[in-house]
């Protein structure tokens, strides 16, 4: 690894995408399934809906730690929230690739100020930095 990393963590997966996964420590363990869409039965979570759900988190987390840094942005309310909805489709060239959409929503706070801090966030959230130039992310505040 390039970076001083401040924590890692490291997990398997065996069977590709119709058989589990789980993390070295053994606190995570998941079964996975190929979505119907892509030809499978449904029967088990995929990677897709990982990497939305871990994104969301992220960028969640992200922007409360740009609001405690900058006070200037707004407080992120308890029940604010991220969705991330990720799709997979065909490439044109070969292969597979992967969208992303985040929409945000922070009950009580100005749109502006909202719009303001999640693009604060999206300058610091490691999936935002991961992704940048790779995928197609949209980011709107609802």
């Amino acid at each position: 690894m390039s970076i001083n990393a401040l924590y890692k963590t490291s997990a398997t997966a065996t069977g590709g995408r119709d058989g589990k996964a789980e993390t070295d420590d053994g606190s995570f363990s998941i079964k996975l399934g190929t979505p119907k869409e892509l030809g499978g039965n449904g029967d088990g979570n995929n990677p897709e809906q990982l990497f939305a759900s871990g994104f969301a988190a992220c960028f969640l987390s992200a922007m409360k730690f740009v609001a405690s840094q900058n006070k200037d942005l707004p407080a992120v309310p308890a029940d604010a929230s991220v969705n991330a909805t990720v799709g997979i489709g065909l490439r044109s060239d070969k292969g597979f690739a992967l969208a992303v959409a985040l929409e945000v929503r922070m009950p009580g706070v100005d749109r502006s100020a909202a719009e303001a801090l999640v693009a604060e966030a999206d300058t610091v959230c490691p999936y935002s930095h991961a992704t940048r130039g790779n995928i197609e992310v949209t980011l709107a505040v609802a």
